[in-house]
């Protein structure tokens, strides 16, 4: 007569269910190792998506051509443009931005960016006047972009600048704005 009371399952039950919890478990253990492949497989292009900013190779900063040296015989100032492109993360995004090419108190030539150290305005050349003229805070510079007047903090900022082979190169970078000495910040 079977034990009813001991919680355990008859012998003959028991040696069925035995072979049974055998293969149910193999299939457990199969179906979790192919699921534990696959998320592993599906797991790496998303880690890599994702730490891709932190891990990739910079080019640093490029230098952009803004016509012959020819083409700055005169007195200046020389507007040009030049197009940046930039990389944030998986962004690129290309803009414009002015610069000036000037002479600067020893005559040499000097590209300075347009932007006001003041606020960020753009600076434009004032034909009429003979200066830069800011037209949000009224801030003054002369053919040279130094500081005349106003509540800018300085001159407006030179850029890095090299000759080779006749063309004229600039490196454009971004100034902090409302601090009296000139600091990169991109």
């Amino acid at each position: 007569m079977p034990d009813t009371f001991s919680g355990k399952p008859p012998a003959s039950i028991a040696e069925k269910a035995g072979p049974l919890r055998t293969r149910r478990s193999f299939f457990g253990v199969l179906i979790g190792s192919i699921s534990l492949v696959v998320g592993a497989l599906m797991a790496v292009p998303v880690l890599r998506y994702l730490l891709y900013p932190i891990f990739r190779m910079t080019g640093g900063v490029e230098w952009y051509s803004i016509g012959t040296s020819a083409e700055f015989a005169g007195p200046g100032p020389f507007r040009r443009e030049v197009e940046i492109r930039r990389v944030d993360g998986w962004r690129a995004v290309t803009s414009k931005r002015t610069v000036w090419v000037v002479r600067d108190a020893r005559n040499a030539l000097a590209v300075v960016s347009d932007v006001c150290p003041h606020l960020g305005c753009g600076v434009p050349w004032r034909e009429d006047e003979g200066i830069f003229h800011c037209p949000c805070h009224h801030a003054k510079f002369n053919r040279s972009a130094t500081l005349i007047d106003g509540p800018s903090p300085r001159s407006l900022d030179t850029l890095p600048l090299k000759v080779e082979n006749g063309t004229v190169l600039v490196k454009y970078a971004v100034f902090r704005n409302l601090v009296p000495s000139k600091e990169v910040i991109g």
